[in-house]
């Protein structure tokens, strides 16, 4: 791993554990063993290293959001997207408690404006094409329906403090979007 990724997990790791506020760049500087002088020349800024962490973790809601639209029938991808979701959530936990933390911030969420919104946009017109082929009528309200369940297993699982059953989650999502 290059210095640069380095410096992008360990600043990904801070920022989810302490806040993106309460970790100085000399902190991280401190945990990569790096000069700041090697944050500014790859990020120009604290700022600039947030937008970058925050970039890759959008490539990883990209990655959740890919299913086979051709070759599966909207139930199949909607079933491929729980999946993946659910994989992601617990391989990546790091990574979705960064995306909580920041956008519930209002300094991050501001530094980040542009990034969130281009992130839910693409979030939304994914999940509503699936939807689209299920129930045209309900499309738009099933989408916000189906990411806000989402959204809220990942804010109680990664904040809540109780041990959640995702697999049973899981299973239940599927069941309740098969028809």
């Amino acid at each position: 791993m290059d210095k640069r990724e380095q410096l992008i997990d360990i600043a990904t790791k801070l920022f989810s554990e302490r806040g993106y506020e309460n970790t100085p760049l000399s902190v991280v500087c401190e945990k990569a063993n790096v000069s700041k002088g090697l944050i500014s020349h790859h990020f120009k800024s604290k700022d600039g290293l947030l937008r970058e962490i925050f970039l890759k973790t959008t490539e990883l809601i990209v990655e959740i959001n890919e299913v086979d639209k051709k070759n599966k029938n909207p139930n199949e991808q909607l079933v491929e997207l729980l999946e993946s979701f659910f994989t992601q959530l617990e391989v990546d936990k790091m990574f979705f408690q960064f995306s909580l933390n920041t956008m519930l911030q209002p300094r991050t969420r501001e530094v980040l404006k542009d990034l969130i919104s281009e992130r839910a946009t693409f979030i939304l017109k994914s999940v509503t094409s699936i939807f689209h082929k299920l129930d045209k009528a309900k499309a738009n309200i099933l989408s916000y329906m189906f990411i806000a369940e989402l959204d809220g297993i990942a804010i109680n699982y990664l904040a809540g403090g109780i041990d959640l059953p995702l697999s049973e989650l899981k299973q239940h999502l599927i069941e309740k979007y098969k028809n």
